[in-house]
């Protein structure tokens, strides 16, 4: 894919429920109850469960390899966590939404910042990348 300045990426979208938690605490080892639990979760000040941050962020990493077609052409990516994920309790969970704009080509590498919301909130912060073109 090519990119140029300016360029608006397909916006992309995931739904996050229960079951993808689990799967996830059991592949990264974090079984924390704040990630099952409505009581810990609400215990602990929280809206409700929340999706592990570092889940939200491979959904948003998950979009960018979709858009360069091609994961080594990510040269980096990071982002801040700035709020959680609610996911309830129900066979739709929450809906992440990553868009895209490339913010600048130089020398064969482009810049894309990345919007991850959930429920109209920013869910991360200075969500940036760079990727050879």
């Amino acid at each position: 894919m090519t990119f140029e300045p300016g360029q608006q990426l397909d916006p992309q979208s995931y739904a996050v429920t229960r079951g993808d938690l689990v799967r996830y605490a059991g592949a990264s080892g974090d079984f924390n109850p704040i990630h099952w639990s409505d009581r810990v979760a609400a215990a602990v000040g929280l809206p409700g469960v929340i999706a592990h941050g570092m889940y939200t962020l491979a959904l948003a990493g998950r979009a960018l390899t979709t858009w360069v077609d091609d994961p080594a052409r990510v040269i980096s990516f990071g982002a801040r966590f700035t709020k959680p994920v609610v996911v309830p309790d129900d066979d739709t969970g929450a809906d992440v939404e990553v868009a895209g704009v490339v913010t600048s080509v130089e020398d064969g590498v482009a810049t894309i910042d990345l919007t991850v919301t959930s429920a109209g909130q920013k869910v991360l912060g200075m969500s940036k990348a760079t990727v050879r073109c």
